[in-house]
C-alpha cells in the first residue's frame, strides 16, 4: 500500500509471523544486553547493578518501540526495511558505547554523548515512521502526537546525563526513564493498533529466547581463557539447567496461553494487554535473564580461576542476590504476566520465589558451586511439580484444546 506521503508499506495482517529482518534486529539486541553484563561484572557493586539495571530499561525501550511498530506494518517490506535498518545501525552504535555510558574512557569520542545520540536517532526513526504510517488513521495519528513528548523527554534527559557525572547523572537516567515509561502509561492505551496477536507473542518470546542465549553465553565467557576442568564442567552443565529451566517454565504453558488470551481480545482491551502484559512486564524478565547470568559468570570464573579462587570459596554479596535475586525477579514477572493475560496465579513460582530469597543468607555460607546447584535444583523441582499437578490440563493445551487453562 502506498500512503500520501508516497512511503510504501505492507500492514500486518493477523496470520503474520517473525520476518527475518527482525530477527536480524534482535542480534543487535543481545549484544547490547552482552555488553550489558560485562559492565556490571566489571563492577560488582550497588551502583554498578543500577547502572546495570538503567540500561537494561533503556534498551529494552528501544527495542519494544520497534515490537509496536513491526505489528502495524511489515519490517522487511518498504520504507519499513530502511528504518529498521536505520535503527539496527544505531543500537549497535548504542551497544558499542555502553562501556562508557556513563563514566567516559581517555581517548576518542565521549562516551555518554555517543550513546546518547545512538538513542536519539534510534526514537526518532521509530517515530517518524510511526507518524508517516498513521497518516490516514486519526486515532493512531493522535497517539502518535501524543507519545511523541514522552520520547523528547527521554532522549532530553539522557543528552543532559551525559554531561554530567555522579548522583545528578544517575537521577536524569531515571528522569529519562520515568519519562518513557511513565508517559506512555499517562497517555493511555486508546489510539494504538495491534493487528496481529500471534506475531506480537512470537516476537516477545523470541526475545526471551535470545536473552537465555545471552545467558549461555555468559557461561562460555567466564572460563574463555581459562582450561578446561571437572568443576568448569559440572558449573557449565548447572548454568545450562538453570537457563534451559527458565526456559521450560516460560515456554512451556504461559507463553501459549499468552498468545491465545492475547488473540480472543479485541480493541483497546487488547493493546491494553499488550502493553502492560508484554511491554511493561517483559522488562523485569529482562533484567532478570541479565542478572542470572552475571551471577553465571561469576561462579564460571570462581571455580574455574583456581589462581584467584578456590572450589571451596562461598559466592556472595552482589552476584550471589544478581543470580537468585534475578531468579525471583524472572519468576515473579511470569507470575504477574499469567494473571493479567488470563487471570491465573502461579501458586507454586510464588513459594520458589520465597524460597530463593529465604535461602540467600545460607547459601552464602556454601562453595559457589553448591550455589548453583542449590539454584538449579529448585528450578527443576519447581517445573516437575508443575507438570504433575497440572498434567491433565497442560497435555490439553498442548494439544490445541484452547478452552483449559493450565495451572
Amino acid at each position: 500500500m502506498t500512503h500520501p506521503a508516497r512511503v510504501r508499506v505492507e500492514r500486518v495482517r493477523e496470520a503474520n509471523t517473525a520476518t527475518t529482518l527482525e530477527l536480524f534486529f534482535d542480534l543487535v539486541f543481545v549484544f547490547a544486553l552482552t555488553q550489558v553484563t560485562a559492565l556490571m561484572a566489571a563492577d560488582v557493586t550497588g551502583r554498578g547493578l543500577l547502572r546495570g539495571a538503567l540500561l537494561i530499561a533503556v534498551v529494552w525501550w528501544c527495542w519494544v518501540g520497534y515490537s509496536w511498530l513491526s505489528n502495524v506494518v511489515k519490517a522487511d517490506e518498504g520504507w519499513a526495511r530502511v528504518t529498521m535498518l536505520v535503527a539496527m545501525a544505531s543500537m549497535f552504535l548504542l551497544a558499542l558505547a555502553i562501556p562508557e555510558s556513563f563514566e567516559d574512557l581517555p581517548g576518542g569520542l565521549p562516551g555518554p554523548t555517543v550513546f546518547a545520540i545512538g538513542y536519539l536517532v534510534l526514537r526518532l526513526a521509530h517515530l517518524v515512521l510511526f507518524w508517516i504510517i498513521s497518516g490516514d488513521d486519526a486515532g493512531l495519528h493522535r497517539q502518535v502526537a501524543r507519545f511523541a513528548p514522552t520520547m523528547v523527554g527521554g532522549t532530553a534527559f539522557l543528552l543532559l546525563a551525559a554531561d554530567t557525572s555522579g548522583d545528578a547523572q544517575l537521577l536524569l537516567w531515571v528522569a529519562a526513564i520515568v519519562a518513557d515509561y511513565g508517559g506512555t502509561l499517562i497517555i493511555g492505551s486508546r489510539g494504538w493498533r495491534l493487528n496481529s496477536a500471534s506475531h506480537f507473542a512470537e516476537r516477545h518470546g523470541l526475545i526471551v529466547i535470545v536473552a537465555l542465549g545471552e545467558s549461555i553465553v555468559a557461561i562460555g565467557m567466564g572460563v574463555t581463557e581459562l582450561p578446561i576442568s571437572w568443576p568448569i564442567i559440572v558449573a557449565a552443565t548447572l548454568g545450562l539447567s538453570v537457563s534451559a529451566s527458565l526456559w521450560w517454565v516460560y515456554f512451556d504453558t504461559s507463553a501459549l496461553l499468552g498468545e491465545r488470551s492475547l488473540a480472543r481480545s479485541r480493541g483497546e482491551h487488547r493493546v491494553a494487554m499488550a502493553r502492560t502484559a508484554f511491554t511493561y512486564l517483559h522488562l523485569p524478565m529482562m533484567g532478570g535473564i541479565v542478572l542470572v547470568a552475571l551471577g553465571l559468570k561469576k561462579v564460571l570464573e570462581y571455580v574455574g580461576d583456581t589462581e584467584h579462587h578456590t572450589l571451596s570459596d562461598p559466592l556472595y554479596g552482589v552476584p550471589l542476590w544478581a543470580m537468585y535475586g534475578g531468579t525471583a525477579l524472572y519468576l515473579l514477572a511470569l507470575v504477574a504476566f499469567s494473571y493479567r493475560c488470563y487471570r491465573k496465579l502461579k501458586i507454586f513460582r510464588l513459594v520458589t520465589v520465597g524460597v530463593l530469597v529465604a535461602v540467600v543468607p545460607l547459601v552464602a555460607n556454601i562453595p559457589a558451586l553448591a550455589t548453583l546447584g542449590v539454584l538449579a535444583g529448585a528450578l527443576i523441582a519447581l517445573n516437575t511439580a508443575e507438570v504433575l499437578r497440572f498434567a491433565d490440563d497442560r497435555r490439553q493445551l498442548r494439544h490445541d484444546d484452547d478452552q483449559v487453562h493450565a495451572g
